[in-house]
């Protein structure tokens, strides 16, 4: 579980959101996403566009990460949820991490960000 949350954090961090390579190594090639705008993103997409997202930039606000805390669903695969700030809004997230069996270690297979009030 240590590793899920790990990743999810260093994804919140602008010099891995603007690392094409890092986002490779951290996304799973079936990545899906729901983003708090409503819009689903594909893997292709994420790796493409995440760079230009909001919390990419050295300069800009960042996401700020609170109660993280994980599930074990089942071997190689964890459910974290958490609250984050970012520019003055909330959004609790959810995201599913698995572990494959090919050696590239856990990464994000699922993550959906709901607005909060």
């Amino acid at each position: 579980m240590r590793a899920a949350i790990e990743g999810e954090l260093r994804l919140m961090d602008p010099a891995v959101r603007s690392s094409r390579t890092e986002v490779v190594r951290l996304l799973d090639p079936e990545f899906t996403e729901v983003g708090a705008s409503g819009r689903r993103y594909t893997y292709e997409e994420m790796v493409a566009e995440l760079h230009d997202q909001p919390g990419s930039s050295a300069d800009g606000p960042v996401h700020e990460p609170s109660g993280i805390t994980g599930m074990l669903l089942a071997p190689g695969l964890v459910h974290l949820t958490y609250e984050t700030r970012f520019g003055g809004r909330r959004a609790l997230r959810s995201s599913l991490w698995r572990e494959r069996d090919d050696r590239t270690g856990w990464r994000m297979y699922y993550h959906q960000a709901t607005p909060a009030p």
